[in-house]
């Protein structure tokens, strides 16, 4: 059987994939959900492009971490005694999600008429889309990712058999269709 991203088949590796992409859609959106309301005290809104509770630039960003960084994760690099590897790690998670975070004002500007996010408010932004602030918060929340939340998620989707995963990531997907549909179409 070929290898996939769990380390079975292809099929099943998209499959968690594809979990792993609505877990931190979802993750991304309560996070939002959470500064909005806990932290600025601004209210709720829908921190979302989709209908659900999903910010997919989240999703998207913890994937492309993913099949970039996996592999150099489990290198060490040594400088004498000391793996300068998680310190290489935060780095790139800064540089790749400012550079995502960037791509995804863009794409939303083009695409909705507007990004949901203004980082003017922030020193040494550029046009509100990012800045140093927010990207070296997402280099703190990647590490949590790619330390402690994927392993449990990997975790997780191991012990599901490949119907269950098919069923469970087939669900998932239905309902993000759905959810697109009706975002997009009613």
């Amino acid at each position: 059987m070929e290898k996939g991203f769990g380390g079975t088949g292809k099929i099943r590796g998209l499959q968690e994939l594809w979990i792993y992409f609505v877990c931190y859609s979802v993750i991304g959106w309560l996070y939002e959900v959470f500064l909005e309301v806990v932290v600025y005290r601004w209210g709720f809104s829908n921190r979302g492009v989709l209908t659900g509770p999903y910010c997919v630039v989240y999703g998207f960003g913890a994937i492309l971490l993913l099949l970039l960084l996996g592999r150099l994760m489990k290198r060490r690099r040594p400088e004498g005694q000391v793996s300068v590897t998680p310190v290489l790690i935060f780095l790139l998670i800064i540089l790749i999600t400012t550079a995502v975070e960037l791509a995804a004002s863009y794409i939303m500007e083009w695409s909705v008429g507007h990004w949901q996010w203004d980082y003017s408010r922030f020193a040494m932004n550029f046009q509100g889309r990012i800045a140093p602030n927010p990207s070296i918060r997402f280099g703190f929340g990647g590490m949590i990712f790619l330390y402690v939340l994927q392993p449990l998620f990997e975790k997780m989707t191991g012990k599901l058999s490949d119907v269950k995963l098919s069923v469970v990531s087939g669900c998932l997907l239905l309902l993000f269709f759905i959810d697109v549909a009706v975002t997009f179409l009613f």
